[in-house]
């Protein structure tokens, strides 16, 4: 079940209901079951980046190493994308709609062309769609509820690949449903299956980019 502020007795109740997550991450201001996507926006635009989930905004998780390795992926995946003319790839602070009440901010996505429901609907404030792959780069602040929460909130929205990306373990679990994953190391080849067929990443290629190696 969504958690919504009202529905529990506790801020405890609340916090376990979003996957455990620290509440630290969650904004006092709107209070907690009151916040709009209107208020999601303005706070993305100028504060921090927020997902909304049934009224609470929580503050999205994530450390400047795993934005370096969102953005490394972001920029192979445009480059495969791009001269293909495959959709449209966006990066952390892009909010999509799962459902009323429910937006989430994938580290990295891609949304073919024929599943962006309109000419302009990759140009507005908020997708109104869901994307065909959504990629999580986990943090120390990440907790495996939350994420598998996201896992449910993508698939049940239409999303039919997610890769969980593990930056200590060099490790990316490539989900195919909610639960069913396979889970690929640094000698392994991550590809796109259906969703991109033809893309190719060697992972010891992409964990030893040298952005995301110590300085020479």
């Amino acid at each position: 079940m969504p958690a919504t502020a009202a529905q529990y007795d506790t801020l405890a109740d609340v916090l376990h209901a979003l996957g455990d997550i620290p509440p630290d991450r969650i904004l006092w201001n709107p209070f907690p079951g009151t916040a709009t996507e209107a208020d999601q926006i303005r706070i993305c635009e100028s504060q921090t980046l927020v997902e909304l989930l049934d009224g609470i905004l929580v503050e999205k998780a994530m450390g400047y190493r795993e934005s370096l390795m969102a953005s490394t992926l972001l920029m192979i995946i445009g480059a495969f994308v791009r001269p293909r003319k495959l959709g449209v790839v966006a990066g952390a602070d892009a909010i999509m709609r799962m459902r009323d009440g429910r937006n989430r901010l994938p580290d990295v996505s891609f949304t073919s062309w024929e599943n962006v429901p309109t000419n302009d609907a990759h140009l507005q404030s908020v997708a109104d769609f869901a994307p065909d792959l959504a990629v999580e780069v986990l943090s120390d602040g990440n907790t495996k509820s939350e994420i598998a929460r996201k896992r449910d909130d993508f698939f049940a929205a239409g999303t039919r690949l997610v890769w969980i990306i593990e930056p200590d373990d060099r490790t990316v679990a490539v989900y195919t449903d909610a639960e069913t994953f396979t889970l690929l190391r640094e000698s392994d080849t991550l590809t796109g299956g259906e969703v991109l067929p033809g893309f190719e990443l060697p992972l010891s290629e992409f964990f030893n980019d040298p952005q995301l190696q110590p300085k020479a």
